[in-house]
């Protein structure tokens, strides 16, 4: 919800993230202006060029990004840094903004019962009515948000990625 009021930003992340260079921000960025419900990716120069559109939130964007730029695929990762109240207004710019885009992928790294999916589902199917082809990617449905086993883990990561950028 955006507000004109002023308060400290709590983050609740990975250690990850806070040391990849591409995740930091610029000071002006945190000094002014105000909290950004949905982020464009600053990394596509061309965006008549996109012809898929990642949604995610969180840490997954950065694996979308490094997996998009090592497939070179006309994509772009967009990430939803509020979940409620729903950025429908925010998102419906940010996709306005991608001429030739025809297919929304909801990217989440959780299991299909965990994570945000359950609840952007019925608030984002409306895109379709814009003529988006919508559809999601996540690990399978799980009783635990994490296997226990590194290969299993990475495995099902690579799956994950296999699956978002399929066709590129």
């Amino acid at each position: 919800m955006h507000r004109e009021i002023r308060k400290p930003l709590i983050m609740f992340t990975p250690k990850q993230p806070l040391r990849m260079k591409e995740s930091r921000s610029r000071l002006a960025d945190v000094t002014t202006g105000s909290f950004q419900e949905v982020l464009d990716d600053p990394f596509v120069s061309d965006k008549a060029s996109v012809k898929r559109i990642i949604l995610c939130s969180g840490k997954v964007a950065w694996d979308a990004i490094n997996e998009r730029d090592k497939r070179n695929a006309p994509v772009a990762v967009v990430r939803v840094e509020q979940l409620y109240p729903f950025p429908i207004e925010q998102i419906n710019a940010v996709l306005d903004s991608y001429p030739n885009a025809k297919e929304i992928v909801w990217l989440q790294e959780e299991p299909e019962n965990m994570g945000a999916w359950q609840f952007v589902e019925h608030r984002i199917w409306r895109v379709k009515e814009r003529g988006y082809d919508l559809r999601h990617t996540s690990r399978v449905e799980s009783g635990s948000p994490a296997t226990g086993s590194k290969a299993i883990h990475d495995q099902e990561h690579t799956d994950l990625m296999d699956e978002t950028f399929a066709g590129f």
